[in-house]
């Protein structure tokens, strides 16, 4: 039987309607006030309502309202009057009830000019406060009995209001999650938040049937996923792909399709994708293709598809012309970053994924930047600083792919590091992980910058230190430089046969000490000096001065 996880009561301007918005939204569940209840049952304001009928039949009609609402599993915010009910306090002694309690001249100062509130409306020439406090004296008692929990609201902001509720449900901001919006074409969340396997099936409402694309080490993580979808009515179809890019070819894309034949999908369905980057970027392009676009929703497991890959829509399968050159955008109906995953994950993979965090410190969020140089042991670490900056990281690459999902202008920002990067990974047969390599590419193309005159040789050296603090590599010999821009030559963001490559400038914004503000800048086709002085000063783990 659904049931309110908690239902908010207090006298009006006790921010019912505000704590109880900021609480659904970290909590994740939906809110149910039963004013609007009332007002779209009936067609009219509450105020109207009450003037019409008279206080006996409006309370009357607010019990049928307060009933229903408790039948809901969200939270629940009550009208200020309905504890006036023996029926409604009756009902409300099974639920967990929190009373936002607010004195008389806080009451009086938040609500002051209000029309919408009938029984606050004070004889010509009265003191508002006088009805504020005969109210108060009526209803204080009756808050007080219902409540399982008191929270005093004067000179508070809500949101110490909220972060109090949750420590008195026995949760805390660390245990509820957070959703990022990536306002694109088709909106979605990207929810950031502790076991969020009951999550999937929330966002694809309408679903009968599911296949969960996951990678062999992930089973019994997918089963989790399977299991709930069982129970929200879905039927799940498991499918193992072969571990990382192996699993993103023509004939592992055949398969999965042959999986979603076999499973019924119809277009009211959805993939699931739970793995890294190459599961999420697989599950992606079946979405897309499969009976030309179903929806996914991406549960990335490692700390790489977390901020990456699993964000912003792009799917892809990798040819022998190079990786991800097939593929489509296609953005998914949500994206589920399990903090948990995190504590599995080897101190390596967390290196390798927390270079495309320190890129977005580079292009957009110089705080992502100030984090890893104060304290670089604890941006690694599960337990420190990772979960604000995978945050802070998503949020740069949703404002990002909010203005540009197809890559026209705006998204080549998210590329930093990456031209040279691939580059490297596709000379080294993909042996290199992606993080090292574009940790690799962020100091070419800092070089590049530098030995263009855009970037001073503070910016590079902050570079080199940020990057090698953390365990990540700065410098590579494996290969001439020919054979590197023959690969760099092939790029996607290249036109009409001229070299593009994202670097960074020292901001015309930042004082002139205030080293680690930079602006993106589109290079196009650099002088083969530069190149040549970016690449012998990135054959150097020190560089070349």
């Amino acid at each position: 039987m659904n049931r309110p996880r908690v239902v908010l009561v207090g006298p009006p301007g006790s921010g019912k309607t505000t704590v109880g918005r900021s609480l659904a939204e970290a909590m994740r569940c939906g809110l149910v006030d039963t004013d609007q209840l009332l007002e779209e049952a009936e067609g009219t304001t509450c105020g109207e309502l009450f003037t019409e009928l008279g206080e006996p039949e409006f309370r009357r009609r607010e019990e049928k309202a307060v009933a229903e609402a408790l039948r809901s599993n969200g939270v629940v915010s009550l009208g200020g009057g309905a504890v006036l009910s023996p029926a409604t306090r009756e009902l409300l002694a099974a639920h967990t009830v929190v009373y936002l309690r607010v004195s008389v001249e806080e009451g009086v100062r938040r609500t002051a000019g209000s029309s919408t509130r009938p029984v606050l409306v004070a004889e010509p020439g009265s003191d508002p406060s006088d009805r504020y406090r005969a109210l108060l004296t009526e209803r204080e008692e009756l808050y007080t009995s219902v409540a399982t929990h008191v929270i005093d609201g004067d000179g508070r902001a809500p949101r110490h209001t909220v972060a109090e509720a949750l420590a008195l449900l026995g949760l805390h901001e660390d245990d509820v999650a957070t959703a990022v919006r990536v306002s694109s074409d088709n909106p979605y969340d990207v929810v950031i938040g502790r076991e969020l396997t009951d999550h999937v099936a929330d966002a694809v409402p309408g679903a009968r049937r599911a296949v969960v694309l996951h990678q062999p080490p992930l089973a019994q993580l997918a089963g989790r996923v399977a299991a709930r979808l069982r129970a929200a009515g879905i039927e799940p179809v498991l499918h193992e792909t072969p571990d990382a890019e192996a699993a993103k070819t023509v004939a592992g894309a055949e398969e999965c399709w042959d999986v979603c034949a076999s499973a019924g999908l119809s277009r009211q369905d959805v993939i699931v994708g739970v793995g890294g980057g190459a599961t999420t970027d697989l599950a992606g392009f079946i979405a897309a293709t499969w009976m030309r676009g179903i929806r996914v929703v991406q549960y990335p497991t490692t700390l790489l598809a977390m901020v990456d890959a699993a964000v912003g829509g792009k799917t892809g399968i990798n040819t022998a012309a190079g990786k991800n050159l097939v593929g489509s955008f296609h953005e998914p109906a949500a994206v589920l970053v399990d903090l948990d995953v995190l504590e599995t994950l080897p101190a390596v993979e967390i290196v390798a994924g927390s270079a495309e965090i320190i890129k977005a410190g580079f292009i957009r969020d110089p705080e992502i930047l100030r984090i890893y140089e104060n304290a670089p042991a604890a941006a690694i670490d599960p337990k420190g600083s990772l979960p604000a900056l995978i945050e802070a990281a998503i949020r740069v690459k949703a404002e990002v792919v909010g203005q540009d999902l197809r890559e026209s202008s705006l998204r080549e920002i998210l590329n930093y590091g990456h031209t040279y990067g691939h580059a490297v990974e596709q000379h080294e047969n993909y042996t290199w992980r992606h993080g090292h390599a574009v940790a690799v590419g962020m100091v070419y193309e800092a070089e590049l910058a530098h030995a263009a005159g855009l970037l001073s040789e503070d910016g590079v050296t902050q570079h080199r230190r940020i990057l090698s603090s953390v365990g990540l590599p700065t410098s590579y010999d494996g290969a001439p430089l020919e054979e590197l821009l023959e690969v760099m030559g092939r790029d996607k963001k290249n036109k009409d046969g001229a070299l593009r490559i994202v670097v960074v400038t020292d901001s015309e914004a930042a004082e002139s000490d205030d080293v680690g503000v930079y602006a993106p800048h589109r290079l196009v086709d650099p002088e083969a000096a530069h190149l040549e002085a970016a690449y012998a000063a990135t054959q150097n783990p020190e560089g070349n001065r």
